[in-house]
């Protein structure tokens, strides 16, 4: 639930521990350790936590379950570290236990968040002890601090040199983001790789268009504005599909290019340089940090790849292909799929690109990134090509196995009729079109709000508002929904002031922000102690309604959230958890007084509305999304 509970697992492991050294010896036998199986209660009856590893446990020893949870009772009762987080625990059913913070210790960790800019979520690894080792790293000695100190990549976005940005790659490049915010928040030395499609057999048709089209280009700067690059790429398509002479000449331009002809790399470079900077137009906007590493990048290792499969004994010739057969993926006709590495003709492939990079990132440096997480955030259509991709990489040995190697897969964004989103005309939606109509939307509905509440602002505030909403509603929108499944897009639903939205979230910030601050104006630096934004002030927090009380254990939930984001890349579970945190927020709000509280009540309320705005701020900037005074 919160970063306590990780004080409740020690306590629990350590009583295991002595009271069944025999089981803790069996268990470490069969290669696994005694899990106390720690849950969130189930029921607010039960306490605030269950453990259910007396059941496991009694399998173990032979022993009935009540027998060995009333021995770890026992134990638990002597251990002072225990005693001070939790009352004494209840056992019920065959043998779980129930326990419940004391609260002293929820007050303590409210008061310990309130001083913590990073609201209770431990660094990961070495960097967790300011400087010292980390726990879990010195356990591990010296691999284990290298480990830490390893990145992890996550590969996310990765548009087409010479296509426009669509509605597909929206989901990649937001989800990539929020997930590479979450690692580095958690300390995690994080490269964000774009893994941009800048090389390949189409480059032959649209170099060879530009240089009959544009020369200019090839030998004065700046001489040519490509302008509309989809539109240059389908007029190049269109030649190619009707012109055999072009076509020719197209694969001759392969050729020249991969073999590094002067001409032809600046006519490829020029592709590249005006889609990078189309690019960093939505990049900018959508506030993304990328590092362009392209598909060019690992040209030169795909020889390597191949020595390397052939080495192993990987490699099977099929007609005249170099391919490695899938173990345990078969065909329509029984027979084992292969992933080719190498064409007939001697060219390369999307595989084989593939391939490079998880050598180059899981190789120790400096002959590769040395990764121990590579991340890749792609569309689940993709899903079949990564496992493929994935065997292979394992079978060749190139993944250590202390290392991870995970494929985030995401569903169709769709319209509202159920089907794959496209404009009226049949088209795939262009991204900055589908951003540019977010924005416009919010700022028709801001300016008809203000005019219905005779609300008179400039023209700056209403651009920011209405950009600032009109951007999170679209990522948030597309965060919120489990990542694996398809989702519909709607503009009336995203841009909502009620349910599961940004506005409703954004707006709840800009609201909790509001009680504070008459809480300070009312009450002055005298009543909240020496430092006005120390809402606890000198006389400590108490708390006495339910309300209260279920407020705190929702904010303390926090850090566990984010743990389950960093384990399972899944953002939708810290949008519920935002979402539910209004929420809760909103009936303490609404049922008990604050700002008209007694001066002590009025305090430790204050600092609770303090902590949830934190909190919101910092959930909602870890999902990309900054927050805005006014609203």
């Amino acid at each position: 639930m919160f970063s306590v509970s990780h004080a409740l697992v020690r306590c629990l492991q350590e009583a295991l521990e002595q009271a069944f050294p025999e089981a803790v010896a069996a268990a470490r036998s069969a290669g696994t350790e005694l899990d106390p199986q720690l849950a969130p209660a189930s029921k607010p009856e039960f306490g605030d936590y269950q453990a259910n590893g007396a059941l496991a446990l009694a399998k173990l020893l032979k022993q009935p379950p009540r027998a060995v949870a009333t021995a770890l009772v026992e134990r638990l009762a002597a251990d002072p570290g225990f005693t001070a987080l939790c009352l004494p625990p209840q056992i019920a059913g065959p043998g779980f236990i129930n326990l419940t913070l004391r609260p002293e210790a929820l007050v303590g960790e409210v008061a310990s968040r309130l001083a913590d800019p990073r609201l209770g979520v431990p660094l990961a690894g070495a960097r967790a002890a300011s400087g010292a080792i980390g726990t879990a790293a010195a356990a591990e000695g010296d691999g284990g601090l290298a480990l830490a100190a390893a990145p992890v990549i996550v590969d996310f976005s990765s548009p087409n040199i010479a296509k426009e940005m669509h509605v597909g790659h929206l989901r990649s490049t937001i989800i990539g983001d929020c997930l590479a915010r979450v690692l580095a928040f958690r300390g995690h030395a994080v490269l964000r790789l774009n893994h941009v499609g800048d090389w390949g057999t189409q480059f032959g048709m649209l170099i060879t268009h530009l240089k009959q089209e544009a020369p200019e280009a090839l030998t004065t700067a700046d001489a040519v504005d490509l302008g509309d690059l989809v539109a240059f790429y389908r007029q190049a398509k269109q030649r190619f599909d009707a012109d055999e002479a072009f076509q020719t000449t197209a694969r001759e331009e392969v050729v020249k290019l991969q073999a590094g002809d002067p001409v032809s790399r600046r006519a490829w470079q020029l592709l590249c340089d005006q889609s990078r900077r189309e690019f960093q137009l939505i990049y900018d906007r959508l506030g993304i940090e990328l590092q362009e590493r392209g598909e060019s990048f690992y040209n030169p290792y795909l020889p390597a790849v191949v020595a390397d499969l052939e080495a192993a004994g990987l490699l099977v010739i099929d007609d005249g292909a170099r391919c490695v057969f899938l173990e345990g993926v078969s065909g329509k006709e029984g027979k084992p799929l292969p992933v080719i590495v190498q064409k007939s003709d001697g060219g390369f492939n999307y595989a084989t690109t593939d391939l490079a990079a998880i050598r180059y990132r899981f190789a120790a440096a400096p002959a590769g990134d040395g990764a121990r997480r590579v991340i890749y955030v792609t569309d689940a259509g993709q899903a079949s090509h990564f496992a493929g991709v994935f065997q292979v990489a394992r079978r060749a040995g190139w993944i250590p196995e202390d290392r991870r190697l995970e494929h985030v897969p995401f569903g169709l964004v769709q319209g509202e009729d159920g089907k794959k989103l496209k404009t009226r005309s049949g088209d795939t939606v262009r991204l900055k079109d589908l951003l540019d109509e977010a924005v416009e939307r919010s700022e028709a509905d801001l300016r008809r709000r203000l005019a219905e509440e005779g609300r008179h602002e400039d023209e700056a505030f209403i651009h920011h508002v209405a950009t600032t909403v009109g951007l999170a509603a679209v990522k948030y929108a597309d965060l919120s929904q489990n990542r694996t499944t398809n989702y519909q897009f709607s503009f009336d639903r995203m841009l909502a002031l009620q349910g599961n939205t940004a506005p409703y979230l954004l707006y709840a910030v800009v609201r909790i922000a509001g009680i504070a601050r008459k809480g300070v104006e009312a009450a002055g630096a005298d009543a909240l102690g020496s430092d006005p934004g120390d809402y606890g002030g000198d006389a400590g927090l108490v708390f006495s309604e339910p309300q209260e009380w279920a407020l705190v254990r929702h904010l303390l939930g926090f850090d566990a959230v984010i743990a389950e984001v960093e384990e399972e890349l899944l953002p939708n579970r810290l949008c519920t958890y935002l979402f539910e945190l209004s929420q809760v927020f909103n009936r303490f709000y609404d049922q008990v007084p604050v700002l008209k509280a007694p001066p002590q009540a009025r305090a430790s309320r204050l600092a609770l509305c303090r902590l949830t705005a934190d909190t919101l701020k910092l959930g909602l900037g870890l999902l990309g999304i900054p927050t805005l005074e006014r609203m």
